[in-house]
């Protein structure tokens, strides 16, 4: 039967608001930029095969703040190279922060952007029109593969862009994380499979090993403050909660069952702990780095 929930990507002005609550809440930006200051050098450091000229696909970047933290530190590993920088994201909001990013950030003059304003099926489905022979040294899809149909397709598919020393990273939340107890136990009512996918690194190691494709993972300590998701009728709280069920209005369209039983899982030891009388929630993200197709 069709779950009567609304998803929260259909309202982008909700998504925005309890996304920039989610980022003040968690410690997810920074234990991304952990990563990419001291793992993702050495790993950036082995691509592009001595080129003078190197191809990076960004899926869904967002408002750019990571794309380029991480090409300033492929500036540091391959210094005076050029880039071709195809961005693809389909939020207008996000993709004019981003172009008003770059217009505003020094030392930029080396990278050419392309702005693609659609989805990574739209910008396949272009690629395979065009006939594209171009191949990307990295391509980067972070906290993207949640909105995609299919998202093992969607990898293949971004793999076989990738040139013969390119890497393809791919950062999700954790099949350790809170997120996946709670998508493992509510997965069939919260997930609009048509919008989006409750996918964590743990289903895409599974989908990976199953085809014999080999990779390197990473786990990033993360962890969001989620209190107030247990205060009845509080605002912030009731936008967590549509972030975390990705349904929107969840608090008031849930029937009292499924929100009891989610309020419950979001208090399991599995998902949360309590400090000092809050709650904190597991958001441990992974991370996937996959070699190009042999």
């Amino acid at each position: 039967m069709a779950s009567p929930l609304k998803s929260l990507v259909i309202d982008d002005n909700r998504y925005q608001k309890s996304f920039q609550l989610f980022l003040e809440r968690s410690s997810e930006h920074q234990c991304m930029q952990d990563f990419i200051h001291n793992t993702l050098p050495d790993i950036l450091a082995s691509i592009g095969d001595g080129k003078s000229h190197l191809n990076v696909i960004g899926v869904g970047s967002g408002a750019g703040e990571i794309d380029l933290e991480m090409l300033s530190q492929l500036r540091l590993k391959h210094p005076g190279v050029t880039v071709d920088n195809e961005v693809v994201e389909p939020s207008s909001t996000q993709l004019h922060q981003y172009k008003v990013m770059v217009s505003q950030k020094p030392n930029l003059d080396h990278i050419k952007c392309t702005w693609n304003k659609m989805t990574a099926s739209e910008f396949e489905e272009q690629w395979r029109v065009k006939k594209m022979t171009k191949k990307a040294d990295f391509i980067h899809m972070i906290q993207m593969l949640y909105y995609v149909k299919d998202p093992g397709a969607t990898i293949e598919f971004f793999q076989s862009l990738l040139d013969k020393k390119g890497k393809l990273l791919i950062i999700l939340v954790s099949g350790e994380s809170g997120w996946g107890k709670l998508w493992r136990t509510y997965r069939s009512q919260l997930c609009n499979t048509e919008i989006s996918q409750c996918v964590t690194t743990g289903d895409m190691k599974s989908f990976l090993d199953s085809k014999g494709v080999s990779y390197q993972s990473y786990e990033l300590p993360s962890q969001m403050e989620i209190t107030e998701c247990f205060t009845e009728g509080d605002e912030k709280g009731e936008l967590l909660l549509d972030f975390l069920t990705e349904v929107l209005d969840f608090s008031n369209t849930a029937s009292p069952e499924l929100k009891a039983g989610v309020l419950e899982v979001l208090q399991h030891p599995d998902c949360s702990k309590e400090s000092n009388g809050k709650v904190i929630f597991n958001n441990n993200l992974g991370v996937i780095v996959i070699d190009p197709q042999t």
